[in-house]
């Protein structure tokens, strides 16, 4: 018999925003969260929902943001969007290759979009709801053992800065909101899928699961912290 998944720290009848909800993760998180019992609500948004939040559109994210004011509060936040490569891009082997168009792209997905997300998002967030954002291992200095890649590492090591700082200044005046930086592991997309390791990928509903379970774990204590999917605390 098959327990239904269920959140149980964000309350009876609560409501779900999920940011990039057209990705392998953020449909895995979509599709679990609708099949909770005490979700109310599941709002999906990316380039083609609407309203449209492109990444790479600042205007858009303010403009989204704007159009779901009448919603709020949510108790749920994920922001599961990200750039590792595309086209011409690709992740650097050298400080040789690195490439000022393509630092500029990677950074407006993984850091400068993010950043936004969290001005115009954070006040839609229920005082004792959670925002959690993807980041990712390579993103830790303290673990950064290979090098390589250099514009995701910087990025997403930019990315854990933003959210530290929001959680601290959050904590002064909404001290039960958590906000958090979560590296999801090695999961099946299109984001991994050229990559050293991905043939031991997880299935993103798998991915998925684990990351919604953590949330659901981690206090108001843990705001501002970076953890793995299986709850390990990562170096910044």
């Amino acid at each position: 018999m098959n327990i239904p998944f269920k959140m149980n720290s964000l309350g009876e009848g609560y409501r779900a925003l999920v940011i990039g909800a057209s990705g392998a993760l953020g449909s895995a998180f979509c599709e679990l969260l609708n099949q909770d019992p005490r979700c109310a609500s599941v709002r999906e948004l990316g380039r083609n929902s609407v309203p449209c939040l492109d990444l790479e559109d600042a205007d858009s994210i303010a403009r989204a943001a704007a159009e779901l004011t009448e919603e709020a509060p949510y108790q749920l936040i994920l922001h599961a969007a990200g750039l590792l490569h595309r086209d011409e891009i690709k992740p650097e082997k050298s400080y040789s290759a690195i490439d000022a168009d393509a630092l500029q792209s990677v950074f407006q997905v993984n850091t400068f979009g993010p950043a936004l997300i969290l001005r115009h998002f954070l006040p839609l967030l229920d005082a004792h709801g959670a925002m959690a954002m993807l980041s990712a291992k390579v993103g830790s200095i303290g673990d950064n053992r290979l090098g390589g890649w250099y514009a995701y590492r910087a990025s997403k090591a930019a990315l854990n800065m933003l959210i530290k700082t929001a959680a601290i200044e959050l904590a002064r005046t909404r001290p039960q909101t958590r906000v958090l930086s979560l590296h999801p592991g090695t999961v099946i997309s299109g984001l991994s899928h050229p990559f050293r390791g991905a043939s031991a990928a997880r299935p993103a509903n798998v991915a998925a699961h684990e990351l919604l379970s953590l949330i659901d774990r981690l206090a108001p204590a843990d705001s501002g912290n970076f953890f793995a999917y299986d709850g390990e605390r990562l170096p910044w």
